[in-house]
């Protein structure tokens, strides 16, 4: 096929089928979100399909259809919807299949490895973590493209899965919205109204932050023990944990409210649960922690805050390294070293730095079109492929 007849197959609207366990939040959703309202944006059908969640009356609002499929349960029945994967893959005549996660992504590839060639849809996969190594997280590099949310991830995946081939590997950086997210934002009146009415004791108070859900792995404990060690020198000083747990982790969430009390700082540590408005409570603090005790991929609520202007410190592992070293080095602490986290927040707290400009491989745009650009590029060998199978 001509150039120009591959221009023409790559003009015409795409259908992308992008998969996932669900839609309750966090940041693979909230990338899914964003990746199926920029191609609709731009003329394209948005296809997600999951077990659903509250992000699926934003996601429709916005244009996109969801597929409410138990693609990503437990069961040995997920398997009979390998047949019906491939029956909807032609029966919407899906271009680009973008799979997020293990499970889903197994179901998908059996589906997918056994059509014809020459009629099946492009397979994505995003490595969103740093997978248990193994024949079950493999599937992860299994796509036409693999896409890695960090430099980190990408070198974990050439180190560990020694089948995957280091040209079908992507690095594309979760971003955000500079729009959005700026050192100049500030939250509307009646937020602010809203927000001391229903946490009074902040009022007034010097505000760090931990969010995350309430696991072992998020380091709430040390967050807990730093708030102790920081009020001697700061007693302005207020210790919020944002993030709900669920209910196989109501015991720890006890367990850490008793830890507060234990330490004589129930006055001073603040329970809020799950909050959809980080971005204004990021923009009030003066100090956001990550301190989980394992390497995050990317950590999105990081970069929210460096792009708020908001200092940062966190555990210098995984993608968080990454955007420390482009925008605030001095929020750098090894995992482990106490220590070093009382001394870096110490020292943010006595000297109030501000973070770098938010760099170009981090904002959302930049992600998006580079996600398109993909889709683009393998639907248009695939049109090709299919475009030559009917003709013969």
């Amino acid at each position: 096929m001509c150039e120009v007849d591959k221009a023409i197959l790559v003009s015409q609207q795409l259908t992308v089928l992008q998969v996932l366990p669900a839609l309750e939040g966090g940041g693979v959703e909230r990338g899914t979100l964003e990746v199926a309202t920029y191609l609709v944006k731009r003329g394209h059908r948005s296809l997600v399909m999951s077990a659903g969640g509250r992000l699926v009356k934003q996601l429709v609002a916005e244009g996109s259809q969801h597929l409410c499929w138990p693609i990503g349960l437990k069961s040995l029945r997920t398997l009979f919807l390998i047949r019906a994967l491939r029956r909807l893959f032609v029966e919407e005549r899906v271009d680009v299949v973008h799979v997020r996660s293990r499970l889903p992504a197994w179901i998908c590839y059996l589906a997918w490895r056994g059509m014809p060639a020459a009629r099946r849809p492009r397979l994505v996969t995003t490595a969103h973590g740093f997978y248990s190594p193994g024949p079950y997280s493999a599937v992860m590099t299994r796509g036409e493209t693999v896409i890695a949310v960090s430099d980190a991830v990408a070198t974990y995946l050439q180190d560990n899965y020694g089948a995957l081939d280091p040209a079908l590997l992507r690095v594309i950086p979760r971003g955000v919205d500079p729009s959005r997210y700026h050192p100049t934002y500030q939250p509307s009146s009646d937020w602010l109204l809203r927000w001391q009415t229903q946490y009074p004791q902040l009022v007034h108070r010097r505000l760090l932050v931990l969010a995350g859900r309430l696991t072992r792995l998020k380091g709430q404990h040390d967050f807990i023990r730093l708030i102790g060690a920081l009020r001697q020198e700061f007693p302005d000083i207020h210790g919020l944990i944002v993030g709900e747990a669920d209910a196989r982790h109501q015991p720890y969430l006890a367990e850490l409210k008793a830890a507060v009390a234990a330490q004589g700082l129930t006055e001073y540590i603040t329970f809020t649960g799950h909050r959809q408005d980080l971005r204004e409570v990021f923009s009030v603090s003066a100090l956001v922690l990550s301190l989980s005790t394992q390497p995050e991929a990317f950590g999105r609520t990081v970069l929210e805050a460096l792009a708020l202007g908001v200092p940062v410190v966190a555990h210098a592992t995984g993608g968080v390294e990454e955007q420390l070293l482009a925008m605030f080095p001095a929020g750098r602490v090894r995992p482990g070293d106490q220590q070093g986290l009382l001394v870096a927040c110490a020292g943010v707290l006595r000297e109030r730095p501000r973070p770098a400009a938010l760099p170009e491989k981090f904002i959302v745009d930049h992600m998006l079109a580079s996600t398109l650009a993909i889709y683009e590029e393998m639907a248009a060998t695939r049109l090709e492929g299919e475009h030559l199978a009917y003709a013969q």
